[in-house]
């Protein structure tokens, strides 16, 4: 490959790769989603990012409302890692720590996600993924 096809080419990896990023938040979201309404789970939480050297090296989320016991139930650091990081493509921006709704995560978070992506012409076909292992 000569470096005259990379750089023209340059602009196009950049849109798919963002694309990309947004769809695998999509993706992540919305089964975390689909997990907090299957469970029941409600009520105003805090995320912190995974932070740097002085910082947990993991993602957390506490209940601000609501039994800390039930979160660590249904999320383990993992899914916590992953709806950090989601969250980073829904709001657009880094964050150190943020408080929603465990209810509203699909319409604070996964609705706008979805939105970017039937903007850019993204055809949603879910229904070949499986729900608890998004595509890596």
């Amino acid at each position: 490959m000569k470096l005259s096809q990379l750089l023209a080419t340059r602009k196009t990896i950049i849109r798919q790769a963002n694309l990309a990023n947004l769809a695998y938040a999509y993706l992540t979201l919305t089964r975390l989603a689909e997990r907090v309404t299957a469970a029941r789970l409600h009520g105003l939480v805090h995320l912190r990012q995974a932070g740097g050297d002085d910082e947990p090296h993991w993602a957390s989320l506490t209940a601000l409302e609501g039994n800390q016991s039930v979160i660590e139930e249904h999320f383990d650091d993992d899914d916590l890692m992953a709806l950090a990081d989601a969250i980073v493509f829904a709001v657009g921006h880094e964050f150190a720590e943020i408080e929603f709704n465990l209810e509203e995560l699909s319409g604070r978070y996964v609705a706008p996600l979805r939105h970017a992506l039937d903007k850019a012409g993204v055809a949603i076909d879910l229904a070949e993924q499986t729900s608890e292992h998004p595509a890596q």
